[in-house]
């Protein structure tokens, strides 16, 4: 709230956040939208050869015609001010192709990671100690070089005279960087007497309007570039006294990963 708005600014990011379906919408709109102006100026100065007299429709004919360079000759500019019209769209063509064609390449050479977070993080002992765990996977057949996790935890907190703020804290991890990631990675934090959550309970996080807050960054090994993913726990999304169930198995000399149970919990 309060920023000022920046439309055209921001409308490129808008794009390049949107889904492939609403971004082909929106250049068919704007080439659509386009061609109904320019057709609105033809049907204003005439001079379209075998456009009917007061016809919208060939007027917005000749003008995907012209925008298109398909030129079958049926139609044709007939007047200076129509021939004016046609340079106009030609230099107005070229501009929303070009914004169309850097547009449609900048989405598909953008690198994106499909990192997938199990749907709950647990706190069960592990060798006697509570540790909060949670899974981490790569749904793509690729790697994920170098791959690096951050974990915080972020509360609300009310200090002197009712004064509520939110409070953001690391989180350390037994181990916060993998080699690789491809298929599964269990993240884990021990709680213990230097751990923000020790002495924390479900009720006292609920009372905390607790969350966990996790980042993913490592290197896609086909595209050499950064990639990241983040996702959000909420404190009614940590199960207590749970563990996340064994996914990966032997058969002969092969690891066998089951992602059908990458979310599965079970009894500590």
């Amino acid at each position: 709230m309060g920023a000022p708005p920046t439309p055209l600014r921001d409308f490129y990011y808008v794009l390049m956040r949107l889904s492939w379906p609403a971004t082909l919408l929106v250049i068919a709109a704007g080439y659509l939208a386009a061609n109904a102006l320019f057709a609105c100026g033809y049907l204003w100065v005439g001079g379209v050869e075998h456009a009917r007299p007061g016809s919208y429709a060939d007027a917005f004919y000749f003008s995907v015609q012209t925008m298109g360079t398909i030129g079958y000759g049926a139609l044709s500019p007939s007047s200076h001010a129509a021939n004016l019209l046609v340079v106009a769209q030609s230099v107005t063509s070229l501009v929303l192709t070009a914004l169309a064609t850097g547009l449609v390449f900048a989405k598909f050479s953008r690198p994106t990671a499909r990192v997938m977070f199990s749907s709950n993080a647990t706190i069960s002992k592990v060798r006697g100690i509570p540790t909060l765990s949670f899974r981490v996977g790569n749904q793509r057949a690729n790697r994920i070089v170098d791959a690096q996790i951050r974990l915080a935890l972020v509360r609300t907190e009310t200090e002197g005279e009712n004064r509520t703020f939110y409070r953001t804290v690391d989180v350390p991890l037994v181990r916060d960087r993998i080699l690789s990631l491809q298929r599964a990675w269990t993240v884990q934090h021990t709680i213990d007497q230097t751990s923000p959550l020790y002495g924390e309970t479900a009720e006292s996080l609920a009372a905390q309007e607790a969350e966990l807050h996790v980042t993913v960054v490592g290197t896609d090994e086909i595209w050499m570039q950064t990639v990241h993913a983040g996702h959000r726990y909420m404190h009614d999304h940590i199960a207590w006294g749970k563990r996340h169930a064994d996914i990966i198995s032997e058969e002969g000399n092969a690891l066998v990963v089951d992602l059908r149970k990458f979310d599965e919990l079970e009894a500590e």
